[in-house]
């Protein structure tokens, strides 16, 4: 039995850093990489600390089923390097903290830990590049909206860096289904706009 070959929904050159590759996330083959960095202390703000592999992995294969939320690995040069899910917010607790606008797409960014190459300066901001790229053009979407923990000021100021406009803190409503549990949230929205990320 030979295996499905990789199915990469973007591809795009990083200057400086090599080539960024994008694809949807295999829940069960990719387990062991997202439970190691979903439940480090420096993801604390993810959400998962303190789920086991196995819950890791049925948490993305729930998502893989859903037609609004989506996973994606994504590699530098053939090496993991960062978690890319998008959704839908109309379809999203999100749409009841602002107003979902045509063309809004939902995103969350987990970037791994530096690996064997260490830290690179502007390597976030590239990769942040390359999502923004994937989404807006690649997806053509015209605004994307973020929602990080009030307190993950990492973030928030990556995100500001990349040209996103910060919106109003809003307190994300607690989710409670019989597949899907968020407690409740106190998140800063941040948008970019598709002509502020790529003018002209």
């Amino acid at each position: 039995m030979t295996d499905a070959p990789v199915h990469y929904v973007h591809e795009e050159k990083a200057d400086g850093f090599g080539t960024v590759r994008i694809r949807p996330v295999d829940a069960e083959a990719d387990a062991a990489v997202l439970h190691g960095w979903v439940s480090a202390e420096r993801a604390s703000f993810w959400g998962m600390n303190g789920l086991t592999r196995d819950q890791v992995a049925e948490v993305y294969a729930h998502m893989a089923g859903l037609d609004t939320h989506h996973a994606y690995l994504v590699e530098l040069d053939g090496d993991p390097v960062a978690v890319l899910q998008t959704y839908e917010p109309s379809e999203d607790r999100v749409s009841e903290c602002y107003e979902v606008e045509p063309g809004d797409i939902g995103v969350h960014v987990l970037l791994a830990p530096a690996g064997e190459r260490g830290a690179r300066p502007g390597w976030s901001s590239a990769l942040m590049a390359v999502f923004a790229s994937y989404v807006l053009v690649g997806q053509d979407r015209r605004r994307v909206v973020v929602d990080p923990d009030v307190r993950n000021e990492k973030a928030l100021a990556r995100f500001v860096r990349q040209g996103f406009e910060v919106g109003p803190v809003v307190t994300l409503p607690e989710i409670d289904l019989p597949d899907v549990h968020l407690p409740e949230k106190t998140a800063q929205l941040a948008f970019l706009r598709r002509e502020v990320a790529f003018p002209g």
